[in-house]
């Protein structure tokens, strides 16, 4: 019995839910990736940087091609461009990329195209550079020539690990100086204007409680006592004409001429600070996954890719392990006399 249903005469792509109508694939990408962009729930900051990507570095190449028509040949070409042309570092080169994969991503997700023309295209290699953190000195420094009013937020920081933007959004409600513990519960981040909103913090593990030592419990104490909080909202640290911290502000008025009288080196910004702390947790011994925790990274791989040329050399662990098995192997292995011969 014939049955006019059959999938037998169907495309194999509209069974298993594949089906890309042609039509889809002639929109231009400068078209469909608008749309995407309209659609995102990026933060302020990110948004800008989205759009800036696009305008600048693809769509001068691809404003008017069909998404369809951009083959894997092409993406391969335009990332080579993004250094030998437009001269963008490693880094840079890596993020456009991920702007333009995350727009072909949604594309076919979108069912516009059948493949993502990015998914096997060989990227520039990002030099790892070694972190080499500040000493106790330089922060001790650091925090008497920075303006009073940011001395605990530099000491903070060093005892904390917080991100800038953590410490920033940091409110009285979320230090606990009786059980010596901050909170991390949002973060402040600039807008394009020099504005400033408050967002969660940056992945859902960086919401997290870290301990005070008594040098962090000392510092919010002196600096609550010198600059009040106005109740369990206001903001731990604020600006010299009050409200919250703006980062260029800050950085312009404040960190970068502490840093040249403290003889920091030119470029170090307040995530020194946050290297700073990683750095003694590892010096005194506890584990990747403390101090993946402690910085609310997203995984323990994370935290070792940042600080691994920052634990100690385990050369002679290794040895003395090995050594002490086959000592103890030794001993047991030893005939056994008898005392009553």
């Amino acid at each position: 019995m014939h049955n006019g249903g059959s999938t037998r005469s169907r495309p194999a792509s509209l069974v298993t839910g594949q089906y890309v109508d042609p039509r889809s694939a002639k929109k231009p990408f400068k078209e469909y990736a608008e749309e995407w962009r309209a659609i995102q729930p990026h933060r302020p900051s990110t948004a800008k940087a989205v759009a800036q990507h696009l305008r600048c570095y693809v769509y001068p190449a691809w404003e008017k091609r069909a998404l369809g028509a951009i083959k894997p040949g092409d993406v391969q070409s335009w990332v080579t461009s993004l250094t030998t042309t437009h001269g963008l570092a490693a880094s840079t080169s890596r993020t456009v990329f991920n702007t333009v994969n995350a727009v072909f991503r949604a594309a076919v997700r979108d069912r516009m195209i059948p493949h993502n023309p990015c998914a096997e295209a060989k990227l520039p290699s990002v030099p790892r550079k070694k972190i080499v953190p500040l000493a106790v000195e330089q922060v001790r420094t650091l925090s008497e020539e920075i303006p009073a009013r940011y001395k605990g937020l530099v000491l903070l920081g060093a005892a904390t690990g917080l991100r800038p933007g953590e410490l920033f959004g940091l409110q009285l409600r979320h230090v606990d100086l009786l059980h010596a513990t901050v909170s991390v519960e949002q973060q402040i981040q600039q807008t394009a204007k020099h504005g400033v909103y408050v967002c969660p913090p940056k992945t859902a593990r960086s919401h997290r409680t870290v301990p005070l030592p008594r040098m962090a419990v000392d510092a919010m104490k002196a600096h609550l006592r010198d600059f009040p909080a106005d109740g369990p909202e206001g903001w731990i640290f604020t600006a010299p004409q009050g409200g919250p911290v703006v980062y260029t502000h800050f950085m312009d008025g404040s960190w970068r001429p502490a840093c040249a009288k403290a003889g920091i080196a030119k470029g170090t910004g307040p995530h020194a600070l946050r290297h700073h702390y990683a750095s003694l947790l590892i010096k005194h011994g506890e584990s990747v996954k403390t101090v993946s925790e402690r910085l609310g990274h997203t995984n323990a791989a994370m935290t070792l890719n940042i600080y691994t040329h920052l634990w100690p050399d385990s050369e002679e662990r290794t040895r003395a392990a090995v050594d002490k098995a086959y000592a103890d192997q030794s001993a047991d292995a030893q005939p056994q006399v008898d005392e009553a011969a």
